[in-house]
């Protein structure tokens, strides 16, 4: 069993915060775990409990964690790294580290699988998730009310780069405003290699995903309702967005857990 005292762990903390941002840009993990059947709840205690604060004490950043709304035993949350030279630094000091070493035998097996990971980066800079403004509410404290929030996970049969991530910002985007569904962010994949192979990430898929907030589901109803009358959106913007399509868009409505700074 590999372990790490306090102090080495501490240590290896300070070189995470020293580290410089790779490639010039943030990163974010959108990780969607399979729970075995029922112990969805337990696995939220146990990670809000434990695995909160021990990864944003050695350089990350958790922006959210989520049960989703169609799929009881799903598990999403989003965690965040100033950029890919401090992210490998920061995965080596937290798993081998001693808060994850004294509960993941009690978190693995909860675990079905943990792979569904996407390495992200910002579409644009002005895409990149603004660091959410509600406070993390402490353990065993009542939560700040929260929303629903929506991610939408877009298959495209070519790079975003060739033409769809300018056709989301200039267009889509604006669109989903005026309907009511703000963009809080839109990432594309990190073309970096996965730095820290212990954990897989899905790589080598043409993506692009975009996260936005509501107040619950029957705004986001109302919203798409109001997107799908717009004769602009029907006409014109539905018809663009299908010609990049290589499939269906993933759409995941995620209810925040009570210690979700994204809310």
């Amino acid at each position: 069993m590999l372990t790490m005292t306090l102090s080495a762990a501490a240590a290896m903390a300070d070189e995470v915060r020293a580290a410089e941002p790779g490639a010039s840009h943030p990163v974010i993990e959108l990780r969607q775990y399979k729970i075995v059947a029922g112990k969805r709840d337990a696995l939220i205690d146990l990670f809000e409990r434990n695995f909160v604060e021990s990864q944003e004490a050695v350089g990350m950043q958790l922006a959210g964690q989520f049960r989703d709304l169609d799929d009881p035993n799903r598990f999403t949350w989003i965690r965040a790294f100033p950029g890919m030279a401090a992210r490998a630094p920061a995965l080596q000091a937290f798993y081998f580290g001693p808060v994850w070493q004294a509960h993941r035998a009690t978190a693995n097996p909860m675990l079905d699988d943990n792979d569904n990971v996407l390495l992200l980066r910002p579409a644009a800079p002005e895409l990149a998730l603004a660091d959410p403004e509600a406070a993390r509410a402490a353990v065993d404290t009542p939560p700040p009310p929260a929303g629903l929030v929506v991610v939408t996970i877009f298959y495209l049969w070519k790079d975003p780069g060739e033409g769809f991530t300018r056709f989301f910002s200039h267009d889509l985007a604006p669109a989903y405003a005026a309907a009511g569904l703000p963009v809080l962010g839109a990432y594309v994949p990190e073309s970096e290699p996965n730095n820290f192979p212990r954990l897989p990430v899905r790589q080598g898929e043409k993506m692009l995903v975009w996260i936005t907030r509501v107040s619950g589901a029957a705004e986001y109803e109302r919203a798409n309702a109001k997107l799908h009358a717009d004769a602009k959106w029907s006409a014109t913007l539905l018809p663009r967005l299908a010609d990049f399509e290589e499939r269906p868009p993933q759409v995941l409505r995620l209810a925040p857990t009570p210690r979700s700074r994204l809310r």
